[in-house]
């Protein structure tokens, strides 16, 4: 897997599909990574069988690339100009942007700090909680810590607790990730983001507040409820699939 250095860091990334495509830089969620979020549940094939050319990188503190254990590596504005860092090592002026969870709070970051270099957004995951918080992080921070999965209590600390065993996580690195990545945005800088947006959410997710009420703060953005799915499966829904699609077609202009 190739690998590219920014602030003194290496990221692993996937660069798929044709070169001529249109570009969707994929960014993960908190606790994720490229082969989990993207992969597997079927995004860079359904990507680059359409015709666009799919990257994803792994977060800093995630899969593949470096994980500091200082809580200031992880605000959305580094980790924002971690993706763009991405698209300037392949020299690509501007991309749809597709975050989830914790990659759409990144994306948010990316088109306001590097609005020319975003075509489009994609925010799967995340609701009108980028704007108004989704709390019990501190909890979840504990959780990571702890000294066995067993020693957690905390529901959702456990679930992401349980998702970090799983992808084999350095979990001293996500601790630090997530006291310093949920940064909240305000109405007025949602304001500000003049890129078309898709919103979707599940409408069994507890953790990311509905799409519609931020779609509302937005110049030109729409929700898309992804019915009957909670936060982790979501982002592999086909409907989703199939509304990213149409929204990315709608935005091929010059």
């Amino acid at each position: 897997m190739p690998h590219f250095s920014h602030d003194a860091l290496q990221f692993a990334y996937l660069d798929e599909g044709p070169r001529q495509g249109p570009p969707v830089l994929l960014v993960h969620g908190f606790a994720s990574n490229r082969q989990v979020n993207w992969i597997g549940p079927g995004w860079v094939d359904t990507l680059t069988k359409a015709g666009y050319r799919a990257i994803a990188l792994d977060n800093r503190g995630h899969g593949d690339s470096d994980k500091p254990h200082d809580p200031a590596a992880y605000t959305p504005e580094r980790m924002a100009g971690d993706a763009v860092a991405l698209l300037d090592h392949l020299e690509i002026r501007r991309a749809h942007l597709f975050g989830y969870s914790m990659g759409a709070r990144i994306c948010a970051f990316a088109a306001l700090g590097h609005g020319a270099r975003v075509r489009s957004l994609v925010f799967g995951g995340l609701g009108i909680g980028m704007v108004e918080g989704v709390g019990e992080w501190d909890a979840i921070a504990d959780a990571l810590l702890a000294p066995s999965i067993d020693d957690v209590t905390h529901e959702r600390g456990r679930m992401f607790r349980a998702f970090a065993d799983q992808t084999g996580s350095d979990r001293i690195a996500l601790a630090a990730c997530i006291q310093s990545s949920r940064t909240l945005l305000t109405p007025e800088q949602m304001g500000e983001i003049a890129a078309p947006a898709l919103i979707g959410v599940g409408t069994r997710d507890d953790i990311a507040g509905a799409p519609g009420p931020l779609a509302a703060l937005m110049r030109d953005a729409r929700a898309f409820d992804i019915e009957r799915r909670d936060h982790m499966l979501a982002v592999g829904d086909r409907t989703f699939k199939a509304a990213v699609l149409d929204f990315l077609t709608a935005q091929q202009g010059p």
